[in-house]
């Protein structure tokens, strides 16, 4: 899958990357940049190997290959897919990886020292909703019968509340509730975590500080790790009796049979943040010029995906079907990408936003994003220990890098290829979005607030709560 790099079509530049870098960091505020019409220099290393998981939402770095914007920033592209999401950060940290998809979850944890630790960042979000909540056909007929109808179908958003008396017959029969994540940092463990707990289930807690990084601590269901593309063979063969994935791995188990998906991400909070691309602080700092082409890449990746009301989608679900990439059935992929998204067979309905990769600002790196995969660390005991506000928000602006992202944006809006109505006003822009309604129990997130945003919740740690 390489692609032969191809040299800068400027053969000088009046600011470089590292120039701006250290502006950045010297005092003028995230977001912004000294000169708005500072050229990038050449990339100090075009040749570049970056690597993905088998998901939809890995679908920028695709598009940013087979459109030629790596190489119109003079980068000559390797994308190879991983075989989980530990192997990944690890090849990451180790240098074997220049970049990769990523958990939004991976940079932060990994830069405070949960699991792997090492400094890594991110200056671009790869997409927003995108995942699902599935359960084995078995249980399905059991919560059916706790969900009121609507136009002779299952209403929606389909709550915890009707999985609650089957989780409780199992364990009166002493039967253990098993169900599925693909990281213990991952969205989809703190989606599966707050849909749980919003219906009066209690997931579990970390002790990492006591050596326990199960997660199962006074749990009421057992939630474990499974890769992507295992979980609907691991769901038939009745491992786990439900789980939470990216697609296209809950329509599979849709076409397939095996199972129906309950609720979207995007019902359980509303536009939330998903994958990020991230590299190691280090990697950054010795190739200013080529991150910066690499956003600046993956920007215009993302637009396509999202120009036009999405008309584009067919098109990327035909690339990513590829072996190479996603390798699923067309059909399958399609379910969800290009707008609708199945339930129980033959209930599709539209889900417009199922996948965003840019409107809403979804490329931009908030600081309140990264706020907030903090507060659901600490509210399962990740963080074992009671922060104050300023830590949060001193972790977010370490990790999340808008400052680099508005260079990026800043260049393209100069040459022409995206216009500055497409980004936040950068001028203006704190990296804090306004406070957020759209979560399934009804609770506001202001991610300046964290701590006081930890306190709303009736399951989970807060406060000086510590086990």
């Amino acid at each position: 899958m390489n692609r032969p790099g191809l040299m800068p079509r400027r053969g000088f530049l009046r600011f470089s990357a590292a120039a701006l870098f250290a502006a950045a960091l010297s005092g003028i505020a995230p977001g912004l940049t000294p000169d708005a019409n500072a050229e990038i220099g050449k990339p100090e290393k075009p040749n570049l190997k970056l690597g993905f998981i088998k998901l939809t939402d890995m679908v920028p770095l695709a598009i940013a290959y087979e459109k030629g914007y790596f190489a119109e920033e003079g980068l000559s592209v390797t994308l190879e897919a991983q075989s989980n999401w530990k192997v990944l950060l690890d090849r990451v940290i180790s240098g074997e990886l220049d970049g990769a998809h990523m958990l939004a979850g991976q940079p932060i944890a990994a830069t405070i020292g949960f699991g792997t630790q090492a400094h890594v960042i991110t200056a671009f979000s790869m997409d927003l909703n995108g995942n699902a909540i599935t359960v084995s056909n078995a249980v399905w007929q059991e919560m059916k019968k706790n969900i009121p109808a609507k136009d002779g179908k299952p209403a929606h958003p389909v709550k915890a509340d009707a999985l609650k008396p089957v989780v409780e017959q199992y364990r009166k029969r002493g039967k253990p509730f098993n169900m599925g994540v693909v990281f213990p940092v991952s969205t989809h463990n703190y989606e599966m975590r707050y849909w749980l707990a919003a219906g009066g289930i209690h997931p579990g807690f970390y002790a990492p500080h006591k050596g326990d990084i199960a997660g199962q601590i006074k749990a009421d269901v057992l939630i474990s790790v499974t890769p992507p593309p295992q979980m609907p063979a691991t769901l038939e063969a009745g491992t786990i009796y439900g789980y939470c994935v990216g697609e296209p791995w809950n329509q599979q188990a849709v076409f397939k049979g095996i199972g129906v998906p309950v609720i979207t991400d995007y019902e359980i909070q509303k536009n939330n943040p998903e994958k990020v691309f991230g590299v190691t602080q280090a990697w950054a700092d010795r190739n200013p010029n080529t991150h910066l082409r690499l956003v600046k890449a993956l920007i215009r990746a993302g637009y396509w995906l999202d120009a036009e009301n999405n008309k584009n989608r067919p098109e990327a679900v035909k690339i990513i079907s590829q072996s190479n990439y996603v390798g699923a059935d067309y059909a399958v992929i399609a379910n969800s990408m290009t707008g609708t998204f199945e339930y129980e067979k033959g209930d599709k309905r539209a889900v417009p936003d199922f996948n965003v990769f840019f409107r809403y600002h979804a490329t931009y790196p908030f600081y309140s994003d990264a706020v907030w995969y903090l507060t659901q660390m600490r509210r399962w005991g990740q963080i074992p220990e009671a922060r104050p506000d300023a830590w949060y928000m001193e972790m977010a602006k370490k990790i999340y890098r808008p400052d680099i992202y508005a260079i990026a944006a800043k260049e393209l809006i100069a040459e022409g290829k995206l216009k500055a109505s497409d980004f936040p006003d950068f001028a203006k822009e704190s990296g804090f979005k306004p406070a957020q309604k759209g979560f399934i129990d009804g609770i506001v997130y202001d991610g300046r607030k964290p701590n006081a945003y930890l306190g709303k919740f009736k399951i989970g740690l807060k406060g000086q709560d510590k086990l």
